[in-house]
């Protein structure tokens, strides 16, 4: 945005974006500038491929069901491609989001089929999906099963077989830990001081140098994700 047009639209974009995020000027136009070397195959759109490069590199997102329902959460308007200030909002929730648009982008990605309730079934194909595969003598869809039981139990508090909104709130309230007890959706803080810092460093710019293989980042996180599992069973 190099122009007098281009700096006058990208100063009315960062206007209209600090009423409605809690950036600063100096993040949301860090931010625009990000998308905009982002956008490679078309300009003023970031299609789904180019957001899970993303979400892989800097904010170690690496489950595939994960990444799309992300992508669904920031895409509000459901046009199969991220516009400007859905990226803005969006990254804006990961860096300094509040507990409740923490609470409403988790339910979002975990709610697979859109119809505003987190049912057995689509606990089964999250939780199946994030656990490490391992050996075991033991049936691994019964673990799940077992597993998918223990989060119900926790989350249920309408006791209606399926868990709403205020039911997910609810049970973040008591229990942080099941903001994510589905899989990964939010970066840590050590993530978000990373891409701060990348920001920051490159001014925005796009840089694929040092990129990690989205399979070495979803092994990773899935073995860290069944250790916080056994943590959180040992809990219940």
């Amino acid at each position: 945005m190099a122009s007098k047009q281009g700096r006058q639209a990208k100063e009315q974009a960062i206007t209209n974006l600090l009423k409605c995020t809690r950036l600063s000027r100096e993040e949301i136009s860090l931010l625009i500038d990000r998308f905009s070397e982002l956008c490679q195959k078309e300009e003023g759109k970031l299609h789904r491929l180019e957001f899970r490069d993303e979400l892989n590199r800097f904010f170690n997102i690496t489950d595939d069901i994960l990444m799309d329902r992300v992508f669904r959460a920031f895409d509000k308007k459901s046009t199969g491609t991220l516009k400007l200030e859905d990226y803005v909002q969006g990254i804006g929730k990961f860096l300094n989001g509040t507990t409740e648009d923490h609470v409403q982008l988790c339910f979002d990605a975990y709610d697979l089929n859109n119809d505003n309730y987190i049912s057995r079934e689509e606990m089964f194909q999250l939780l199946k999906s994030c656990l490490v595969k391992a050996p075991t003598e033991e049936d691994p869809d019964e673990l799940v099963k077992e597993l998918v039981e223990i989060v119900m139990k926790k989350m249920d508090k309408d006791h209606d077989g399926r868990v709403s909104l205020p039911d997910f709130r609810a049970a973040v309230e008591e229990e942080k830990l099941m903001l994510e007890a589905l899989g990964k959706c939010l970066p840590d803080e050590k993530c978000k001081l990373t891409f701060q810092e990348m920001l920051r460093m490159s001014g925005g710019r796009y840089n694929s140098a040092g990129s990690v293989s989205i399979s070495e980042q979803r092994d990773k996180e899935a073995r860290r994700h069944q250790k916080g599992h056994q943590q959180k069973m040992m809990v219940y």
